[in-house]
């Protein structure tokens, strides 16, 4: 049986590709540097022992939920950019600001990534840092040459090959190697609060949506409402997938991960040395994508304040990001990701209002 609207099994595939090219872009905005690393699911989840597990759950509800609800709303008010989603949900006056407020943080979270790249390549390929700043710049400058068009192309390019090669390397640590401790270490474990694991992982998605909602409403103008609301689900569904082998491999190697920048190079480096440097490439690939979304998100709006051209634009915006990204990786991180946090709870409390108010009204 042919889903709705379909008439013929051409037109069957090309609604199961869009669906997939949305949850590609919902994976590839969410899985970046700090998940890749670990150190994102050590901190939100495994740091909380078995209570993390039912975190993971949690996490994957909330990212298909809040998902979905985005591409509704993106197709019930024919919205397809991320600025005209923020002036939707907060209002011509404090979208604006909550636009400056974000595009602030895109430019950092680029420069974050741009600093992640050389990092890699410096302390677990043992080249120059700047090599590996360089080559994130020319990257991304290539990707998003053709601006929507190029987004679209280099998330189904590079995402797939980083959702594979994670399923490969944590479902086998996950599945295949034994516990390295058999039992938590209370000493590592947070205590503070009954339920303190909820409101990690409301944290956790609500830093991470704020990216995604930038990516994820581009795709309104290339699908219509069902294929984007399922596309985003699905793409919820499979994040959840991901962060829950991440908890289990890591979970295996309690309290050691605690101590290191980069955990799941720690675990994949006591599988095998090629699985270390397989991982190494995942990470890189991580650290593209989130590059990626986060200068397409600020090179659009710089190009549209300006009145310049997008690619001339964007060649700006990524030599701007070059000094900053010369910084620290990880002093970066902690500057810049609790107020993205801060950001995610408000967009995500604004999209829930909306979507009750929009529903009210059409029911009644």
């Amino acid at each position: 049986m042919l889903l709705p609207g379909l008439n013929t099994k051409k037109g069957q595939v090309t609604y199961i590709k869009k669906q997939l090219v949305i949850a590609m872009g919902y994976l590839g905005a969410v899985i970046g540097a700090g998940f890749a690393s670990g150190q994102e699911i050590v901190q939100f989840f495994v740091s909380y022992g078995n209570k993390g597990a039912a975190g993971t759950v949690l996490s994957t509800f909330l990212f298909a939920f809040f998902g979905g609800m985005l591409l509704y709303m993106a197709h019930r008010q024919k919205i397809s950019n991320y600025q005209n989603m923020l002036d939707y949900l907060f209002g011509k006056r404090w979208g604006k600001i909550v636009d400056f407020m974000l595009a602030i943080f895109l430019f950092m979270g680029l420069s974050t990534m741009l600093s992640a790249s050389g990092a890699v390549f410096y302390e677990h390929l043992y080249l120059s840092k700047y090599a590996g700043i360089l080559l994130a710049y020319i990257a991304v400058i290539i990707a998003l040459a053709a601006g929507k068009k190029s987004l679209v192309f280099s998330y189904n390019l590079l995402v797939p090959l980083k959702i594979v090669l994670l399923l490969i390397i944590s479902g086998y640590i996950a599945l295949f190697v034994g516990e390295v401790q058999s039992t938590f270490s209370t000493t590592y474990i947070h205590s503070s609060g009954k339920n303190a694991w909820v409101l990690s992982s409301l944290l956790y998605v609500a830093y991470n949506f704020s990216l995604a909602m930038v990516v994820l409403t581009e795709y309104q103008s290339v699908s219509n409402s069902q294929e984007g609301i399922q596309g985003a689900v699905y793409g919820g569904l499979v994040l959840g997938l991901l962060v829950l082998l991440n908890y289990t491999a890591l979970s295996k190697f309690m309290p050691s991960v605690i101590h290191y920048q980069v955990p799941m190079l720690y675990i994949t480096g006591n599988v095998s040395v090629l699985a270390k440097y397989v991982y190494t490439l995942v990470l890189w690939v991580g650290i593209l994508t989130t590059a990626i979304a986060n200068a397409y998100g600020f090179a659009q709006r710089f190009a549209q304040f300006t009145g310049i051209n997008y690619v001339v634009g964007l060649i700006i915006c990524m030599t701007l990001a070059l000094p900053v990204a010369t910084q620290s990786f990880s002093s970066l991180v902690n500057r810049v990701y609790p107020i993205f946090g801060l950001l995610g709870i408000l967009i995500l409390i604004a999209l829930t209002y909306n979507f009750l108010k929009t529903r009210l009204i059409k029911q009644s």
